[in-house]
């Protein structure tokens, strides 16, 4: 929704303030100049890319116009499960959880928190090591090492639709720029015209120009912006449980475990204590 508006601003803005000073909107709709800046821009989109960039950056527009899913209210209800799973294995021993995160679509635990069960990438994270946790001999610093390389490639694989958006953006000034030359070379063999006639042709060849600037800095660069910040909470997100498995591993009660795991947060998602405590004992009743 916050896309949108800032859309409606950046549009009104530069059509409102050209208004203001004068000037006729339906000079700036030359649909030739959008035809040739948009299509080259896709065209070298697809160029420089391979198939899965192309098909994950088509994936990756459409949640910029939704809310982040990594908010408040799901590292609430990731911190109430990391609760239950910890406090069920302090309880009942490690092999009690097994059936929870071998099926976890069909456990009562994942159940009760839908925001989570529901991240299919953030539940495979989680009963992935917490796999490795029932059934190997690994210790803290091994799945440590492990989760670091994981996070690693996850960040830089979610990175890639940003960074392909962000090369579309610096390119389209220079399209613009083409578009704009090309308009002038209309122009040009046109010079037979009447003046008014030719400062018509003129004046589209511009909006080539004003066209990829606008798009660039306008409409696309910030899609590449938005998307960056998307991956970064997704990643800190995967460091919450990171540092709760690990305090688990290293002895800590479930109180105190999910405790480092909330200290991972972003101050803006991160719960208080007495918020946790409360959400926690809400869930458990």
């Amino acid at each position: 929704m916050l896309v949108l508006v800032g859309y409606v601003i950046v549009i009104g803005s530069v059509l409102g303030g050209f208004a203001m000073a004068g000037g006729h909107l339906g000079s700036i709709y030359q649909p030739t100049e959008v035809v040739i800046i948009v299509g080259a821009a896709l065209g070298a989109f697809i160029v420089g890319n391979p198939m899965k960039t192309v098909k994950a950056t088509f994936a990756a527009l459409p949640t910029c116009f939704k809310g982040s899913r990594y908010d408040k209210a799901m590292a609430m209800e990731l911190m109430s499960l990391l609760y239950d799973l910890l406090n069920k294995v302090r309880k009942e021993g490690l092999m009690s959880i097994e059936r929870d995160i071998e099926n976890p679509d069909e456990s009562a635990l994942f159940q009760k928190y839908p925001k989570v069960a529901a991240d299919h990438h953030l539940v495979e994270f989680l009963t992935d090591y917490l796999r490795l946790m029932v059934s190997g001999n690994m210790n803290a610093f091994e799945i440590e090492a492990l989760m670091e390389h994981e996070i690693d490639t996850h960040h830089h694989e979610a990175e890639v639709p940003a960074h392909a958006i962000q090369k579309i953006a610096d390119g389209l000034p220079a399209f613009g720029i083409v578009a704009a030359v090309m308009g002038v070379v209309h122009t040009m063999e046109s010079v037979g015209l009447p003046p008014a006639e030719l400062g018509k042709l003129i004046a589209a060849a511009l909006v080539g120009t004003f066209l990829g600037i606008l798009l660039s800095y306008g409409i696309v660069g910030p899609l590449a912006g938005l998307l960056e910040q998307r991956v970064a909470e997704s990643t800190k997100i995967l460091h919450c449980i990171k540092a709760t498995l690990l305090a688990q591993l290293n002895g800590y009660a479930p109180a105190i475990a999910i405790e480092f795991g909330r200290k991972v947060l972003y101050s803006s998602d991160r719960p208080s204590f007495a918020e946790l405590e409360g959400h926690v004992k809400g869930a458990r009743a």
